[in-house]
């Protein structure tokens, strides 16, 4: 199994191009073979978690049964020849499932093997959750403050906020050095400790899973460079 996480930066003056291929981008992903799930997402601006959307940057998170299944969709699917014509940067990241759990729309898309305790290298982390209506404020309320927090932790090399749907399906794609620096931000860290112990208390989401990934390879640019380039 491999997966595929690809950000995409159109043209401004393409943007409806952008907005278009979330409805005619999906017959195509649907029919794609060897492809077992996948999601269209949209951006917050710059890229970041954020309310305001960022009408140019779109994602694509895809599922493969094998590495031959997803040349093939980059070399000649309707999607890729899409984002060649319309978008202005492209950057993807190839990942193999480390460890996975929680559910995405009903499904576990990331089936794992047991944990390999020995990897010590680069971590990619997926983290999205369906927010209860009720619990909106909650979690908006506190997503600067984690942000912030994020940037600066040792270790951290990039992140991308994306989401399926406006405002309550939301994700975060990150990529650390190592597990133990994600482990550290995310359990060490008072205000973000702090954040994960009202999420169960107050039972903010409907619906969460968290992934971690092995980066196998990365191409392309985002905000015009290679994120993992002299990384993998």
């Amino acid at each position: 199994m491999i997966v595929s996480f690809t950000v995409v930066r159109y043209k401004k003056a393409y943007t409806f191009f952008a907005l278009m291929a979330m409805a005619l981008h999906r017959l195509p992903m649907a029919m794609q073979k060897g492809c077992s799930f996948w999601k269209l997402l949209g951006s917050g601006k710059n890229g970041t978690f954020d309310l305001s959307p960022d009408w140019q940057q779109w994602g694509l998170l895809a599922v493969w049964e094998s590495r031959d299944d997803y040349e093939r969709f980059e070399e000649n699917s309707f999607v890729t020849r899409w984002w060649k014509q319309f978008c202005m940067e492209t950057w993807t990241v190839l990942c193999i499932p480390l460890q996975s759990h929680g559910l995405w729309d009903g499904k576990d898309p990331f089936k794992t093997p047991a944990l390999d305790l020995t990897y010590a290298g680069p971590i990619a982390v997926l983290t999205r959750a369906t927010i209860r209506f009720n619990k909106l404020k909650n979690f908006w309320s506190h997503v600067d403050e984690v942000a912030e927090l994020m940037a600066k932790a040792p270790g951290y090399i990039m992140s991308v906020g994306i989401g399926e749907a406006p405002v309550y399906k939301q994700a975060t794609f990150s990529v650390w050095t190592s597990g133990d620096a994600m482990k550290a931000f995310a359990y060490k860290s008072d205000e973000h400790k702090n954040v994960i112990r009202k999420t169960h208390q107050e039972d903010w989401y409907s619906e969460a899973l968290f992934a971690r990934f092995e980066p196998i390879a990365s191409f392309g640019t985002i905000n015009g460079k290679d994120p993992l380039e002299n990384i993998l």
